[in-house]
């Protein structure tokens, strides 16, 4: 969590640091606080669901001044949460916090630093395609990252107040002076911070700079409001403006030991009963336990691919099955599922969004059900930490354990039948195989994540937020760089709009997550290729407003995004025209009829486009069941393509060229 204040209190004594020109070592980076500030520093979009091409490409230029200067990256990530909540308040005072500045940015348009739904997503994939060697720890990664760092002899690279704690023997290179963009003649130009230079500088012994980490602020010990220390009355006279750390730092010299420190500091406290001193002591050495560093568990995993053991307690407990641990600490798995094992919890996102507005988790509960089902079975339910309005709360989730997935078995789950898993994910999504096989595999997922979103969110996403979404998916890169789609970042969100994608977001991290639990029956999309935030609100925006110029695209992007449309309009159709659950009488033999020839139709419409012939038929054929009147039983797609080319002109001839050099797919 760091130490509250220390950054910006050593910022204000630059003596402290070393410059230094870094080249030609390994480093070891914390992953999460890189992530935070490559986005957040980089002035990306916060409040329009994210910049994911613009922020791909800034991992690809950092990782790249790297290597120009040989120097060989190791990316360390969090894992689950600490079992013992012993941070649990502090966790959820900042999820509180979280909420409302969400709020604030959805508003009035400020920049909140809300990180974007699937910016982990975008870091983790770019880091696996530039074959940069990353590891997710079961925990925190603090300890671990200053652990391989030392294990190494390499500094560690950080924003993270801890790392000015942990005796680093190759010190800290602080982000904020880490000057990748600057590099030249294969250096980079940094600073060092080593924990000699701040013991020298205010004259105390090293054993006690973790006790100075736990006096200054402790999550194992809440201290109450008579119980505080103005530690800024220990400011040597003529020092300036008081400051509570420098205080602190000036009162420990006259220390060797931490315990002496901690006894006198009880002193200062004043008048605490026996039961009150021991809580408190007991806090204290807590505290400074979170800077000793544990025997390296990431050396072998980099170096020879072996996964770190699960921790004793997890081993005890038995919850975790031990092939969880491998694709884990490769980060192919979600850390939220040593949660849901161990704590049976699940702490959602909060993107940005109103407070009249239901949290975007909403629609993709039912996804997270299937997976909660597969990890816990028909076990008691998930506490889920989300929003209701402004306030965080805790709402029970039963796992849902239906169909195929009731076969499956945690322990055996990475040896069950490809088709098995496929399936599971498959009906968590309501789609089928056949409907998907028409799509390059890549954009399986991705087209069977829009069609739950066209099914579950509320309220129902219009024709052009699906129009928009798709048009993204297919044309993104050809698409930015117009004019007319530039956002400008302060502009406040369309509430709707905002919501919808939000919405869809959601169903598609927590469906990337479910089919990472079933090892990848689908390929995953590529986040920054397929979906770009404030491209697809401004699509939206101009399709409404009617100022979208005329779309021109190549006939391969055409016939993409025509297939991706069907399906989804295909699948919507098919959920329309479904049964209740309780009527068993069968379709009628005309239903029937019409059922199968709008799917043949489909099928003519994708795979023959090119061939006037063939489409010249099925256009005939439409035109003949309109003709007697059954036309409200073909499927919204078959009918859409008919009139396309009813209403373009007389010459079918000139329509389909048309269609086949690239029009105006809209």
């Amino acid at each position: 969590m760091g130490v509250q204040g220390l950054t910006t209190f050593l910022e204000s004594h630059q003596q402290i640091y070393r410059d230094v020109r870094f080249r030609m070592s390994r480093l070891v980076i914390d992953g999460c606080n890189l992530l935070h500030l490559l986005y957040f520093d980089s002035g990306l979009d916060q409040n329009h669901g994210g910049e994911y091409a613009a922020f791909e490409a800034l991992v690809e230029r950092f990782v790249a001044a790297l290597r120009a200067c040989e120097i060989q990256p190791y990316v360390v990530l969090d894992g689950g949460t600490d079992p013992s909540d012993k941070k649990l308040e502090t966790v959820t005072q900042r999820a509180e916090d979280r909420i409302l500045r969400a709020h604030r940015a959805a508003s009035d348009g400020s920049r909140e630093n809300i990180v974007p739904s699937l910016v982990k997503v975008v870091f983790r994939q770019t880091l696996a395609r530039l074959e940069v060697p990353s590891a997710k720890c079961y925990g925190e990664a603090d300890q671990e990252i200053a652990a391989l760092a030392n294990a190494w002899d390499c500094p560690v690279l950080s924003s993270d107040s801890d790392f000015y704690i942990f005796a680093l023997s190759a010190g800290l290179l602080p982000l904020a002076h880490f000057r990748w963009a600057a590099a030249e003649r294969s250096c980079v130009p940094c600073r060092n911070y080593k924990t000699s230079n701040i013991c020298v500088r205010f004259g105390i012994e090293p054993p006690l700079l973790p006790a100075f980490a736990a006096l200054a602020g402790n999550d194992y010990v809440k201290l109450q409001r008579t119980e505080y220390i103005r530690w800024s009355q220990f400011c040597p006279a003529g020092s300036g403006k008081p400051s509570r750390l420098e205080g602190l730092l000036c009162w420990l010299r006259s220390f060797r030991e931490p315990q002496e420190a901690f006894e006198a500091a009880l002193e200062l406290i004043g008048p605490l009963s026996e039961k009150r001193k021991a809580e408190v002591l007991q806090g204290l050495y807590l505290g400074m336990e979170e800077y000793r560093l544990p025997a390296c568990s990431l050396q072998r995993f980099f170096l020879h691919g072996t996964a770190p053991p699960l921790p004793a307690e997890d081993e005890a407990a038995g919850l975790v099955p031990d092939w969880i641990r491998l694709p884990f600490t490769q980060d192919r798995l979600p850390s939220d599922i040593l949660d849901v094992l161990r704590l049976q919890r699940m702490n959602l996102g909060c993107p940005v969004a109103r407070a009249d507005r239901p949290s975007a988790y909403l629609t993709s509960r039912p996804v997270r059900q299937v997976m909660y089902g597969l990890l816990l079975g028909r076990g008691r339910p998930v506490l889920e930490r989300d929003r209701d309005g402004l306030q965080l709360t805790f709402i029970p989730v039963q796992p849902a354990s239906r169909g195929v997935a009731r076969q499956l078995l945690l322990s055996s789950l990475d040896k069950a039948e490809p088709a098995q898993r496929l399936q599971v994910l498959l009906e968590a999504l309501g789609v089928t195989e056949a409907s998907l096989s028409r799509l390059p595999p890549p954009l399986r997922l991705l087209v069977a994540v829009t069609c739950y979103w066209m099914q579950r969110a509320q309220p129902p996403p219009g024709d052009a937020l699906l129009k928009a979404l798709l048009l993204g998916a297919t044309n993104g890169d050809a698409l930015r760089g117009r004019a007319d789609l530039q956002i400008q970042n302060q502009h406040k969100p369309d509430v709707g709009v905002a919501h919808a994608f939000s919405q869809w977001q959601a169903c598609m991290k927590d469906s990337i997550h479910l089919n990472q639990l079933l090892g990848f029956p689908l390929p995953e999309p590529q986040i920054a290729r397929f979906y770009e935030g404030t491209l697809v609100h401004n699509l939206v925006h101009l399709m409404r407003t009617r100022k979208m110029k005329r779309l021109k695209y190549n006939p391969s992007s055409v016939k993409q995004y025509r297939a991706m449309l069907s399906v989804v309009h295909q699948s919507l159709s098919r959920e329309a025209t479904k049964p209740p659950v309780t009527q068993t009488t069968p379709p009628s033999p005309r239903r029937q009829q019409v059922d199968d020839l709008t799917a043949s139709l489909h099928q003519l419409f994708l795979r023959y486009e090119d061939d006037e012939e063939a489409v010249t038929e099925a256009y005939s054929v439409v035109r003949a069941l309109q003709d007697q009147n059954l036309d409200d039983l073909l499927s919204v797609r078959t009918r859409y393509r008919a009139r396309e080319r009813v209403h373009s002109g007389k010459n079918p001839d000139l329509v389909l060229k048309k269609e086949r050099r690239g029009g105006d797919i809209l």
